[in-house]
């Protein structure tokens, strides 16, 4: 049997428990008597019983609970549940359990709810459990809130055996990138295998030297660069933040967990359409990963999954490091995933955009400031990403 809790306060019980000692104390001033100290007497000893009762309670009550594995991916349910058991051979008035509810959750399990057990008796639940982010966690029941009979105490008590799981982020699969509706034709230019146009322009520092025109340059006496559009089976290039940005794992779990979702939901969108894109973030070093179909992509999911978001990363010094470098020079489009922008990213930004490459940056934000939303363009696009936003209606 079970009911909601709530329904009558602890302290109410007090109060009614301090109203009947004050009679039974007026009793036995004013006319005394058996009957009047029988009273006070128990009364006054039902503090004591409600504490032994208590203690008998968390010897004999059992709890077990269990998952259908320990390892899920984030936002698929998996089979869960869960038995309380009384062993001894009284009842128990008021047994209630809590969740482990910042980042996960159990299907048709009503909240703050109280159970009533007799002697032998048990509560079988079955039922699903659902993780919302990406990590290594626990999840199902936190702790056990134990009630006395007369509702005086009540004992919290964390249970020994949690259960701790490893969850697998979750992998979107996009039918269009919305801020990018050139794709299509970038698509049947690397399916038909264009030959390169070249676009002559001045030079800009951090440009390979391999790509000078000295044809160009001697006839207008300054350095000039090429650069190719169509050629490159490779043209796409992803990069994503891996900073942590708290340490508390309530603020820095769901961020990182969307920044990863977005990152793989880009690389399995080119991946589906054999469309060859690079992938790089910073792990100390920047590692780079070349995904040109399903094979490679499973291969880059497992690496993804067991990123580790560091607070000494600067992602930022990275990426700007990249440009410089001309690691994505050759790329005709450019996403970024950051959480945060500075001058530096964006001014790299705007130098690939200065280069004929088409920029962009995924912001993992609940909004953005206008100055920062100003300084988008047709070949600079920022747009925010919001933590619990469906991923599919803004990618």
């Amino acid at each position: 049997m079970r009911k909601t809790l709530g329904a009558v306060s602890m302290k109410l019980h007090w109060l009614a428990w301090a109203g009947l000692w004050l009679l039974s104390l007026t009793a036995i001033s004013f006319s005394g008597g058996a009957v009047s100290y029988g009273l006070f007497f128990g009364v006054s000893l039902l503090p004591v019983i409600s504490l032994v009762y208590l203690l008998c309670v968390y010897g004999g009550f059992k709890i077990y609970q269990q998952t259908e594995g320990r390892s899920m991916v984030c936002g698929q349910p998996v089979p869960y549940f869960f038995v309380l058991q009384n062993d001894v051979w009284f009842a128990f008035a008021s047994v209630s359990v809590r969740l482990f509810s910042s980042f996960s959750y159990v299907e048709d399990l009503p909240g703050d709810t109280e159970y009533e057990l007799l002697p032998g008796d048990q509560v079988d639940y079955k039922t699903r459990l659902i993780c919302k982010y990406r990590g290594e966690y626990e999840v199902g029941i936190k702790e056990v809130v134990v009630a006395d009979c007369f509702r005086l105490f009540q004992v919290r008590y964390a249970i020994p055996s949690t259960i701790k799981v490893f969850v697998w982020p979750r992998l979107v699969a996009l039918e269009e990138l919305i801020h990018v509706p050139e794709l299509s034709v970038l698509q049947r230019e690397l399916a038909a295998g264009a030959e390169a146009d070249v676009v002559v322009r001045d030079y800009a520092e951090g440009d390979p030297l391999r790509r000078i025109h000295w044809k160009a340059t001697a006839k207008e006496q300054r350095l000039k660069v090429r650069t190719q559009i169509g050629e490159e089976r490779q043209g796409i290039s992803i990069f994503c933040d891996t900073r942590r940005y708290s340490r508390d794992i309530k603020e820095y779990l769901p961020l990182e967990n969307r920044m990863l979702e977005v990152l793989l939901a880009l690389g399995f969108f080119f991946a589906e359409r054999k469309i060859g894109c690079s992938v790089s973030y910073g792990q100390t070093s920047l590692v780079k990963s070349v995904i040109s179909g399903r094979s490679e992509f499973d291969r880059f999911y497992q690496k993804a999954s067991e990123l580790v978001f560091q607070e000494w990363e600067d992602s930022a010094e990275h990426f700007v490091q990249a440009v410089e470098q001309g690691l994505f020079w050759e790329s005709k489009l450019v996403f970024c995933v950051f959480h945060e922008l500075n001058s530096r990213v964006l001014a790299a930004t705007e130098r690939l955009a200065a280069s004929g490459t088409m920029v962009v940056i995924y912001v993992v934000a609940e909004q953005l400031s206008e100055e920062i939303l100003r300084q988008g363009s047709e070949r600079r696009r920022i747009v925010a990403v919001p933590i619990e936003a469906a991923i599919e209606e803004v990618l």
